[in-house]
């Protein structure tokens, strides 16, 4: 007996599709779905356990919002502040650690074993350059076919960079074998902050004065003994 395939295929329900929300924002006001939280007034105050009309209801009275901070806690934790503040104040603060993340740039340079010394000195160069710029780098000695046998070539030349770079970089990382790959990693130096020239301090006020006196046409005279002069007595006047 034939049966053809839709005779045989049964009714299948395919469920509805579900919003699945991946906003990171916590849930506030009638959002949040928990029968009871523990209450954290404005202030910070602990308020207990509450019911979730009861806590509704505070936020309300306050003119503000109630918020789900500890969503995984048992009770969820909720806070009564204002939503927009706290909002605008999160979004600060991410932008202020955006703007004094530092992002750690590394440059790699790749050697051989045998390599010819003015690709060397050409490659020096970029590592200077690199390392004067403030980024870290990544030195690889390649090694191919039996040049594995002689490894000690590779930690020779490594040694040498960092014995070039001594004055304005640090080794980080010192080098180890990676599969058919030496490796190491220099770390550039602080520059230490330039101090402020001194200033010569101001003329005494010796100086000073003699120098006044002499713009002034003034020129100071050195003290000259004066003649001592006493005065004469003279003779008294007698009546006629």
């Amino acid at each position: 007996m034939y049966v053809s395939l839709e005779e045989c295929t049964p009714w299948v329900l395919w469920p509805r599709s579900i919003n699945i929300s991946t906003s990171t924002e916590p849930r506030i006001n009638d959002r949040i779905r928990a029968r009871e939280v523990r209450l954290v007034g404005p202030a910070g105050e602990q308020l207990g356990i509450k019911p979730l009309p009861d806590a509704l209801a505070i936020a309300r009275a306050a003119d503000l919002d109630l918020v789900e901070v500890a969503p995984n806690a048992a009770p969820p934790v909720c806070k009564v502040m204002d939503f927009g503040k706290f909002k605008y104040e999160q979004d600060q603060k991410r932008k202020e650690s955006r703007r004094k993340a530092t992002n750690i740039v590394i440059k790699e340079m790749k050697f051989r074993p045998k390599i010819d010394p003015n690709d060397y000195s050409t490659k020096m160069k970029h590592v200077h350059r690199f390392l004067g710029e403030g980024s870290k780098v990544k030195l690889t000695i390649m090694f191919r076919g039996r040049e594995m046998a002689h490894k000690e070539l590779g930690q020779r030349i490594l040694e040498r960079v960092a014995e070039e770079v001594a004055e304005i970089a640090d080794v980080e990382q010192m080098p180890k074998l990676d599969g058919r790959n030496m490796t190491m990693v220099l770390n550039p130096k602080k520059k230490a902050p330039t101090k402020p020239a001194k200033t010569k301090g101001a003329p005494n006020n010796g100086a000073a004065s003699a120098a006044e006196g002499a713009e002034g046409g003034n020129t100071p005279q050195a003290d000259t003994p004066q003649p001592d002069v006493t005065p004469t007595p003279q003779p008294a006047e007698t009546g006629a």
